[in-house]
């Protein structure tokens, strides 16, 4: 009987230990997809494909540093770049700034010479 008895009180750790490792593994992995960023090759791959749709374009570029953005009560991280092409015989400049955790275009602004 007392054998009975050590048995239980390892399967109850035991199930107590997987259920603690189950959720702290979800735990950590939801933490991580919130911090996790896009890559910023891929936010400039994205950002030249729009651009494509309506002409070729001539260069791109990207900083990979992320820079806080704080509009209003919002902060996130950002990627800024820039897009040139040639618009009637003109090259015209084009920066975009980007949400470094969904690669979602926030702002783009036709450089004026």
């Amino acid at each position: 009987m007392n054998e009975e008895n050590e048995l239980s009180y390892f399967k109850g750790g035991l199930a107590i230990g997987v259920s603690l490792g189950i959720i702290s593994g979800i735990a950590s992995t939801l933490w991580y997809q919130k911090k996790r960023t896009v890559d910023a090759d891929l936010v400039l791959e994205n950002v030249k494909e729009a651009f494509l749709k309506e002409g070729p374009i001539e260069g791109s570029w990207i900083e990979f540093e992320k820079k806080p953005l704080r509009k209003f009560a919002i902060h996130s991280k950002t990627y800024n770049g820039g897009i040139s092409r040639l618009e009637d015989g003109v090259m015209v400049q084009y920066e975009f700034t980007a949400d470094a955790f969904t690669g979602t275009v926030i702002d783009v602004k036709r450089i004026k010479d």
